[in-house]
């Protein structure tokens, strides 16, 4: 990370004496923070001393006191690279296991929302079928010929001319992704994820032996957060990574929606980093405020594989997805996918026929569900923690609130109490960080959302009077 990457982010100051303190609070949170991703080369004390019109001294006493705190290891000829503390017992899992809540406990752990009408006239109509695929084996591992029109259909609409053929069923997004990234990588090589990400893809992606390369999300003075496409296709080629798992369309966890312009340059750098995308599109249906939807990022990035799902625009119980792959690419994964399963239940695909059929009047009604859900939850929040930082997301099915402590692991420990059940930031770290954050659905019942932030308000002065998990050198730092 060059010096002036890292001055954006920590700002310039001027820093509060002792100053060295100062910075090193400075940049040891926004480590924590996920602004600055671990693993990565700090730039030499001369060099941040020079952009940020320090004495030598300062940034040499502030990497001291980094090394002291655990986030900076140095090494003979590799410089000051940026690690975590360690923590008694290990880090969090990133994979998500929601349990069974206990009575009148609120489960924000996932984003998932209850069946829409219709569900079950649909599966109704769907058995009404299934006998046509009795006398076969029942095996579609390429997934039935309806619902891969269907889908091509869908993607054809968004401005991305595609076949039936181009069509892999799947059992949910995360199915297709981890096809995607098996077919990719062949076993080995690295992925470049944004940071935060989506859990499950993380693990995903650890699960299939790659090595993550975490990119972090630019983050504005009022929380939103944007992707700096040259810093992106800089940590591409330093680290050499081969694929990377993207969700440029309402992105999980933090709301943001990656402009055309934007895409247009990312595919530049892929092609240029050599590098191959799995676009996770399973959110793009749900812009809550009639934003005409981006152009597919496979339009500019045309080798790239997208995946999508049923479970955000319909139900997650159908368990049925899809993946869109370039026709070169289409039987590796077809093999791949034969490694992990033969297929997904035809009776659901059958049901997201139906569902897909009449696409358009459920997801008008899913929108205009979690838009007034979105926007209940922002105003309880800033009411009830005023102190925490709240952007409106555009679409999505959750807020990612900045907290204004790196306290996300004890709130949600604290929030247990409280009958709330949460998701910690560090859950979307791809390697660490990220305390300062947590990720709120707007998906439960309406009756439960109006208890959340009363809930997390208690939980959160129960939270403040846990240890913290580092100094606080906030204080040191003039605004």
């Amino acid at each position: 990370m060059g010096a002036r990457r890292l001055a954006r982010i920590i700002g310039t100051g001027p820093f509060a004496p002792p100053a060295y303190e100062s910075l090193a609070g400075a940049i040891a949170h926004a480590v924590s923070d996920g602004r600055i991703p671990v693993g990565v080369r700090l730039p030499s004390e001369r060099e941040l001393a020079t952009a940020l019109d320090l004495s030598r001294t300062t940034s040499s006493r502030a990497y001291a006191r980094l090394r002291e705190l655990g986030f900076v290891r140095t090494r003979r000829g590799s410089g000051s690279l940026v690690e975590l503390p360690e923590v008694p017992g290990g880090r969090i899992d990133h994979l998500l296991s929601p349990t069974e809540p206990t009575a009148g406990s609120i489960d924000l752990t996932c984003t998932a929302t209850v069946a829409p009408l219709g569900l079950v006239d649909a599966y109704e109509r769907a058995v009404s079928q299934v006998h046509a695929y009795l006398p076969g084996t029942g095996y579609y591992p390429s997934g039935i010929p309806a619902l891969r029109e269907l889908v091509a259909a869908r993607y054809t609409q968004r401005g991305l001319p595609t076949r039936p053929d181009d069509i892999l069923i799947t059992s949910g997004a995360l199915g297709g992704a981890a096809i995607g990234i098996r077919a990719l990588l062949g076993g080995s090589g690295g992925v470049l994820v944004e940071s935060p990400s989506y859990p499950n893809a993380i693990a995903t992606i650890e699960g299939a032996g790659a090595r993550i390369v975490a990119y972090p999300l630019e983050v504005d003075d009022d929380g939103r957060h944007r992707w700096d496409v040259r810093a992106m296709g800089q940590t591409m080629r330093e680290n050499r990574v081969r694929a990377a798992y993207l969700i440029p369309d309402f992105h999980n966890p933090t709301g943001a929606l990656l402009p055309d312009a934007d895409r247009a340059a990312l595919a530049a750098e892929l092609g240029r980093s050599g590098v191959v995308p799995v676009v996770d599109e399973s959110l793009v249906e749900l812009g809550l405020d009639g934003t005409p939807g981006q152009t597919p990022l496979s339009v500019f990035a045309p080798d790239s594989i997208a995946v999508g799902s049923t479970s955000k625009i319909f139900w997650g119980g159908l368990r049925v997805g899809w993946m869109r792959v370039p026709a070169g690419r289409m039987e590796e994964a077809a093999v791949v996918r034969l490694t992990l399963d033969l297929g997904a239940p035809v009776l659901e695909q059958l049901v997201a026929v139906e569902l897909l059929r009449n696409h358009d009047e459920l997801v008008a009604q899913m929108r205009a569900r979690l838009a007034a859900a979105r926007d209940r939850l922002v105003a309880d929040v800033r009411t009830h923690l005023p102190s925490w930082q709240v952007a409106v997301p555009g679409g999505g099915m959750a807020l990612w609130a900045r907290l204004p402590e790196e306290r996300s692991g004890a709130l949600v420990s604290a929030a247990r109490a409280h009958g709330v059940t949460l998701a910690s930031g560090p859950n979307f770290a791809p390697i660490g960080g990220l305390d300062r954050w947590i990720r709120l659905p707007y998906t439960v019942a309406e009756a439960e959302l109006a208890e959340v932030a009363p809930r997390l308000a208690a939980a959160w002065e129960d939270a403040l009077r846990m240890p913290g998990p580092i100094p606080d050198e906030r204080a040191r730092i003039v605004a």
